[in-house]
């Protein structure tokens, strides 16, 4: 797994060239009040300024920039993907079909359809939609694109760690949200690559921790899937999926999170941070949050993977 893991890093290092047309160099912003509160040094890798509004753009550029231009694709999302995908296709110039759970969330869907895609709905959580788009891919004879499970994919995350590498002197801890997988298996590559004091901590959503309950297991497992504010990381891992050996290998500690953490953590970063995330960036700070005393005195990197959210509707709900 070791040899996974070297290879994983310089894929993305080969990648990154490849991508560079087509995304933002986020900026790594400390924190305001956190850091001062935990009296650690609180840094936000912020992709939620990202070209989409979220990290995905990197995996999608990376796995589109290795395939012919002419190459009919499909894949599947919870909605981040899909509009990362969607905009790299119409840079590119490929044909593309997202097909997406029924339960996205309506501002998500527009943005995606406002690329010009092809849009299926189906399904009532992400890992079901991907199962229609694997079936989708065979019978049209298109090539699938796994949102997490594909090496370009991992890649192409891999490339925020190497982008954290020259803005930070030492990272200590770096705290990312847990989904499928692609994100926190493509930085902790790269960190553990050229890095290897820096400790990474997978957040996971109590609601939906499929990647938790798989590396516990050893193996794939299905979990019960429930609504959380971190819809960008619900859902469940495909069978052989790549991520599960290769974030079992980089991840040092997993946290779970509650509902209540992740909201209180949405709160925190839009009142004391001044900014408005999704539920999966403030996930990754609710992990920070159970670990601040153990970290106290050491610098953290939070990665605040988007900021995709409908503000009309979660404003009301966090002021209240």
């Amino acid at each position: 797994m070791i040899k996974d893991v070297l290879e994983t890093a310089a894929r993305s290092v080969r990648a990154r060239q490849r991508i560079r047309p087509f995304i933002y160099e986020t900026p790594l912003i400390p924190s305001r009040t956190i850091g001062r509160q935990t009296s650690s040094t609180v840094l936000f890798k912020a992709e939620n300024l990202q070209l989409t509004g979220s990290f995905k753009i990197r995996g999608a550029a990376s796995k589109m920039t290795s395939l012919p231009r002419d190459q009919q694709v499909i894949t599947a999302s919870s909605g981040n993907h899909g509009i990362g995908a969607a905009h790299a296709a119409s840079a590119i110039g490929q044909r593309l079909t997202v097909v997406l759970p029924e339960i996205v969330k309506p501002a998500k869907l527009d943005r995606i359809r406002a690329y010009g895609v092809d849009v299926v709905l189906h399904g009532s959580e992400t890992g079901l939609a991907e199962q229609h788009a694997q079936k989708l891919a065979e019978m049209e004879k298109r090539v699938y694109v796994s949102p997490y499970n594909d090496p370009d994919i991992i890649a192409g995350q891999g490339t925020i760690a190497l982008e954290l590498l020259e803005q930070a002197e030492r990272i200590d801890n770096v705290f990312i949200a847990m989904g499928g997988g692609g994100l926190i298996s493509g930085i902790g590559s790269v960190l553990k690559s050229f890095s290897p004091h820096t400790r990474i901590v997978g957040v996971s959503a109590a609601n939906s921790a499929a990647l938790a309950a798989s590396m516990k297991a050893g193996r794939v497992v299905e979990t019960e899937h429930l609504d959380t504010l971190a819809e960008a990381v619900a859902g469940g891992l495909g069978e052989g999926s790549v991520t599960l050996g290769l974030s079992t290998a980089v991840i040092d500690e997993v946290v779970t999170c509650t509902e209540a953490e992740i909201a209180a953590s949405m709160r925190d970063l839009l009142l004391d941070e001044h900014m408005l995330v999704e539920g999966a960036a403030a996930l990754a700070l609710a992990g920070f949050r159970q670990m601040a005393e153990k970290c106290a005195g050491q610098t953290n990197v939070i990665l605040l993977c988007g900021g995709n959210v409908d503000g009309t509707s979660v404003l009301p709900s966090l002021l209240g």
